[in-house]
């Protein structure tokens, strides 16, 4: 039985995220896959990677347990907004304290690449923005995306990371809000 983890990275309980992760939640309900949803908001943990990796700072219950549910899911939904050109400082925080070396990486002395200590599991991010997805692309080059995708989940063993891209949602009408809550409840029915 498939595992499905859906992570809101947005801060606010009453954002588009929010109704993202539960439209996505909604769609995976009809599936016999086991589910489990992430609120970063509802977590009790310092964000702060105040040591670095020089230094371990032991993880808050809420974190272990999030760690638990990353490992234990074999496709992982990632859902946040792109504010300047990068991600929430929650999720970001989140990241920091729980992607480490021996948890989700282990750098192997000598070679530049670490072994994957995620592999077997795929990812879908669903990225809201106020850019046009074509802005984001040629001018700016994705870095939100790049960092997320490649930097994070991909040097981690997580393959294949699809995207969503959901833009611009700014000034966007009612209309083009539920068509993107329909599709993301679509993502959730197939597991993708």
């Amino acid at each position: 039985m498939k595992h499905v983890l859906i992570i809101n990275g947005h801060p606010d309980k009453e954002s588009y995220n929010h109704a993202l992760a539960e439209a996505y939640l909604e769609g995976a309900r009809k599936t016999k896959a086991v589910i489990s949803l992430i609120h970063i908001s509802d977590l009790d943990f310092n964000p702060n990677l105040k040591f670095g990796y020089r230094k371990r700072t032991e993880l808050e219950p809420d974190l272990t347990e999030a760690l638990a549910k990353i490992k234990a899911a074999d496709h992982l939904v990632w859902v946040f907004p792109m504010w300047w050109s990068g991600y929430p400082a929650l999720l970001k925080g989140f990241i920091d304290r729980l992607f480490l070396p021996g948890i989700t990486f282990q750098p192997v002395k000598g070679k530049p690449l670490p072994q994957r200590l995620l592999k077997g599991k795929s990812a879908r991010i669903i990225l809201t923005a106020d850019s046009p997805q074509w802005y984001d692309y040629l001018f700016m080059k994705r870095p939100a995306i790049n960092q997320f995708k490649k930097g994070t989940l991909e040097f981690c063993g997580i393959k294949p990371v699809k995207v969503s891209y959901i833009g611009p949602v700014k000034d966007s009408s009612a209309s083009y809000r539920e068509k993107w809550l329909t599709k993301v409840g679509l993502l959730g029915e197939q597991l993708k």
